[in-house]
């Protein structure tokens, strides 16, 4: 759908964030720039610096300066994460379709035109399935599972959420950046503004260069965003679980001291109410620790604070003198 333009007259907006990619970045556009010409539409690339400590920013200053005019670099100023590195790109986009990338180019250039073909049949999200993934075991599989656990819980169902190669048409575009919430996840924030969202199946290739930006730690970190964000149902289990617990708590000191008094006092059971008692100290932390993450996401909005903070954006009506910070520059959140 390209309803709600900007009426730029760009058709197409590609986000690609970027984070010390500096041995794939040539690679990238070796590959980009010939796959969006060859769609003979008017496009638009952004790339987002997400406070690169390499020479990333240098090389897409230089990549600016070579294709001026439909190369885009916005610079932010310190490394706020991939999803905020997208949200600052949607700020900045002006086409009636956005698509984000990756800048490993695990994500094919040229499966572009296969997701505006699939806009174009009336959706206004459009997302991907990589066919083959060509990740380590233990990512996919910890990836499958905890879409399985995500469906479930928040009912937005994203079959590959690991995957960047997504379309959103400008409506869904101008819903997100109305949105102020510290903590998201794009693509499910776009599902739940999209109207007619679909799903295509891709290519996925091995990395260009560099290695993977997310440890288990990260993936682990995202889902729980993810779920906390977007649904109260792991409070409502935690309540119904907590209520179950106590019941059966209750009923067993009943019991207990039933056979207090019939059978007398025993010493068997101690080990036995050992594993209870730690059973339950544990069932305890964890819901703190599940309560604690609402409680998180509540003290980072009422903050305020910016989400990101732009240094600024290379463009034709722009500057570039002076603004390309070095390698190892410290720069001010």
């Amino acid at each position: 759908m390209m309803s709600e333009s900007m009426n730029t007259g760009l058709a197409l907006s590609v986000v690609i964030p970027v984070y010390n990619e500096e041995a794939g970045l040539d690679k990238l556009f070796a590959r980009l720039y010939p796959a969006l010409d060859a769609l003979q539409i008017t496009y638009e690339i952004l790339f987002v610096n997400d406070g690169s400590r390499d020479r990333s920013p240098q090389i897409l200053a230089d990549q600016f300066r070579a294709r001026p005019d439909v190369t885009r670099v916005v610079l932010l100023s310190g490394n706020f994460g991939q999803h905020m590195a997208i949200l600052s790109g949607f700020a900045a986009a002006r086409g009636d379709v956005v698509v984000t990338l990756d800048a490993d180019l695990q994500n094919p250039p040229e499966e572009i035109g296969n997701l505006l073909a699939k806009m174009r049949e009336g959706h206004d999200y459009v997302g991907s399935i990589r066919r083959k993934r060509h990740d380590v075991m233990w990512r996919t599989m910890a990836s499958r599972a905890m879409n399985r656990l995500r469906e479930k819980i928040t009912r937005i169902k994203i079959t590959d959420q690991g995957n960047m190669l997504r379309a959103y048409g400008r409506n869904v575009v101008n819903l997100i950046n109305q949105c102020g919430e510290v903590n998201t996840f794009v693509p499910a924030l776009a599902y739940s503004f999209a109207r007619n969202p679909a799903e295509i199946v891709v290519e996925h290739e091995e990395r260009a260069a560099g290695e993977s930006k997310y440890s288990l730690y990260s993936l682990i970190r995202l889902n729980f965003d993810l779920m906390t964000g977007f649904s109260l149902m792991p409070l409502q289990v935690f309540s119904m679980l907590g209520m179950l617990l106590a019941a059966g708590s209750a009923a067993l000191f009943v019991l207990l001291l039933i056979r207090r008094f019939v059978l007398g006092a025993e010493a068997e059971g101690l080990f036995t109410l050992f594993a209870l008692t730690f059973f339950f100290m544990g069932v305890i932390l964890f819901g703190i620790g599940l309560v604690g993450e609402y409680v998180g996401r509540i003290y980072m909005q009422v903050r305020a604070r910016p989400r990101y903070v732009v240094q600024t954006i290379l463009q034709q009506d722009s500057t570039e003198e002076d603004v390309v910070p070095q390698p190892g520059q410290r720069r001010r959140a």
